[in-house]
């Protein structure tokens, strides 16, 4: 891969200066690259990994991951049904897989409820979907290459009286 593509994907948050002192390049070069990167849809947006379990907020999305399996449809296999899966709002990810399994499909929602209620009622209810099994996802531990490092607890036993 190319080392800005890499440089990025470790931290988007890295200046074309920088880079350019990496990789012994000029600024504008580094820039000029990155720009044509965009334009040619390689990068096609910058993301911040939030750790949610660090953020004390009371609404707190539910992740599940969902195995699809399908019957691919003639002609067009299994890029139209996938099509149709991922332009729903409740999926954030939507792959092929080999396996036993067709699509693997990550959906959020704000509570247990909702997930299954897309689950059963959108895409069990889609024609060509033969099955579905469903993960909900209890912690995260790494996501994306990093580690979602949990505060420090005290390890000072509770008095008691």
């Amino acid at each position: 891969m190319n080392q800005i593509l890499e440089i990025l994907e470790k931290d988007a948050r890295t200046t074309p200066e920088e880079i350019a002192r990496m990789l012994r390049m000029t600024p504008k070069a580094v820039r000029a690259a990155i720009a044509k990167l965009e334009k040619d849809g390689v990068i096609l947006k910058y993301k911040t990994i939030i750790n949610k379990e660090m953020v004390k907020d009371e609404h707190r999305d539910v992740r599940a991951l969902i195995e699809v399996k399908l019957t691919p449809q003639k002609n067009v296999g299994f890029d139209h049904l996938a099509e149709r899966i991922y332009q729903f709002p409740e999926v954030t990810s939507c792959y092929l897989m080999s396996g036993t399994y067709d699509l693997l499909v990550v959906v959020e929602g704000k509570d247990i409820h909702t997930v299954s209620s897309f689950v059963s009622e959108k895409l069990a209810a889609m024609e060509n979907v033969r099955g579905t099994v469903t993960h909900f996802i209890l912690k995260k531990y790494k996501e994306d290459g990093d580690i979602l490092k949990q505060p420090e607890r005290s390890k000072r036993p509770a008095i008691s009286l």
